[in-house]
């Protein structure tokens, strides 16, 4: 009796906060946990290979470090047309029109690969150039390793793009258990090839090179194998892929094309903030390395949820329902704060045991502990409305609002502030992360006032289902 009373006012609670006219809380739990699952996944593996390759050294770590968030600044751009797709896609699938939810899945993977070339091109030919001006300052050994590394990454761009793009079209229809199934292959492909190359084989940095384009090329090949043999949902077929169809490219890319300058900026700030960091030394970069890995795990399920979002939003709109498109926001954002104390009190009575993974200096692990402590602190009412609350403004179409305020509270706050705390002020790298705390709290400050109006979901991005 008490388990029944248990299930119904459970039931109750979630059908309050979590199901309205577009979508009931049974939809939203099976979106949301393959990508809880994936983003699990994805950010354990993350630790596990960055705690294999710190065996190598301090200065594999550290370039390993430095070349992946030149990666995240890469990668985010055809990561951000992706997510243009993904858009399009849910909105059309809210409205119905299955015909375009096929045009518009093809239009993306089309788009997202092309771009995946260009910057696979810039990096190979002019990666030298490229490192030399960005971490110009890092020791000779540091730098070698990331040239390594920097190339390695380049050839692998055109495979990681492809799985992302479909995937974040399979997102838009709700198909999120075949986007979890194409992460696992990729990212556990590449864990064993680690434990393969790195571990046993000692082949360092070039050993991770090659684990990362094997990985993920093969995700990329099961992807097309799904979308060719198996999918029963977007009936893509190849000469859709060769089919340059402007109209929805136009329409990916105003959702795409901002959210792209927005990666651009945002993450050339962090670049630069980055440069600060190489500039205080091996041990600095380090400090910064192992902390950024901390903060993943902490967003978790906040970054599960702000995907999810994404297309709920997006049915949302494209039924033109905004009393539900408000309510999920609304019910997310609280989500994702409770999401983030709950992984921070697990997390917490395990620092050592998880710093321990990537042996580091005996002289770096009090301001580990710090800036662990501190951020753990300011993302629990900050980072929800930063992150995950343009991610729905932006899948009802106020793509280009969200990138513009994005940056300029990138460079106007976090990257000044950056300098002036971190070096100015002789803060170090916690005074990097405290300046990226404050900018955080501008920004987040901006969207929910955008939230409150009525100007976020005014946009007409898509035909009605009768138009099809």
């Amino acid at each position: 009796m008490i388990l029944i009373r248990m299930k119904d006012r459970c039931h109750n609670v979630l059908n309050k906060y979590l199901s309205g006219e577009s979508i009931d809380y049974r939809q939203v739990i099976a979106l949301f946990l393959p990508i809880l699952i994936d983003q699990a996944f994805l950010v354990g593996l993350s630790l596990v290979n960055t705690a294999m390759i710190s065996s190598s050294g301090v200065a594999a770590i550290s370039a390993v470090s430095m070349v992946d968030s030149l990666n995240l600044f890469l990668i985010n751009v055809f990561v951000a047309l992706a997510t243009g797709g993904t858009v399009v896609v849910a909105q059309y699938k809210g409205s119905g029109n299955d015909k375009m939810v096929s045009k518009a899945a093809a239009a993306s993977l089309t788009a997202v690969t092309l771009a995946a070339l260009a910057l696979s091109l810039v990096v190979l030919l002019f990666y030298h150039p490229i490192l030399k001006f960005l971490f110009g300052t890092a020791d000779p050994e540091v730098f070698s390793h990331a040239g390594t590394y920097l190339v390695g990454s380049g050839l692998s761009y055109l495979g990681i793009a492809f799985k992302e793009a479909v995937s974040g079209a399979l997102r838009g229809i709700g198909r999120t258990r075949v986007t979890l199934g194409l992460s696992l292959v990729m990212n556990l492909s590449y864990v064993l090839l680690n434990i393969l190359f790195v571990h046993f084989m000692e082949m360092g940095v070039m050993g991770l090179s090659v684990a990362v384009n094997i990985s993920r090329y093969l995700a990329a090949a099961c992807a097309l194998f799904y979308l060719l043999r198996l999918d029963t949902s977007l009936r893509i077929r190849l000469k859709d892929l060769m089919d340059w169809n402007m109209a929805m490219f136009k329409k990916i890319m105003f959702i795409g094309l901002p959210f792209a300058s927005e990666q651009l900026f945002f993450n050339g700030g962090k670049m630069l903030t980055q440069i600060y960091i190489v500039s205080l030394g091996t041990y600095a970069i380090a400090t910064n390395a192992i902390s950024s890995v901390f903060a993943m795990f902490l967003q978790i399920p906040a970054i599960a949820l702000s995907t999810a979002l994404v297309t709920v939003v997006g049915q949302c709109i494209g039924k033109r329902n905004i009393q539900d498109a408000r309510k999920f926001t609304k019910s997310f954002l609280w989500l994702a704060s409770g999401s983030l104390v709950v992984t921070g009190l697990i997390l917490l009575p395990f620092f050592k045991p998880l710093v321990g993974l990537f042996r580091p200096p005996a002289e770096i692990m009090d301001e580990l502990y710090l800036i662990m402590l501190v951020n753990m602190l300011a993302q629990i009412p900050l980072w929800p409305i930063s992150f995950l609350l343009p991610g729905a403004l932006r899948a009802a179409g106020d793509s280009r609002f969200t990138s513009i305020a994005s940056m300029l509270t990138m460079w106007l706050f976090r990257v000044v502030l950056g300098y002036v705390f971190g070096i100015t002020l002789n803060y170090g790298v916690l005074g990097v992360w405290a300046a990226m705390q404050l900018e955080w709290g501008v920004r987040g400050a901006i969207f929910l006032w955008r939230y409150r109006g009525d100007r976020w979901y005014k946009h007409r991005l898509i035909e009605p289902a009768s138009g099809k």
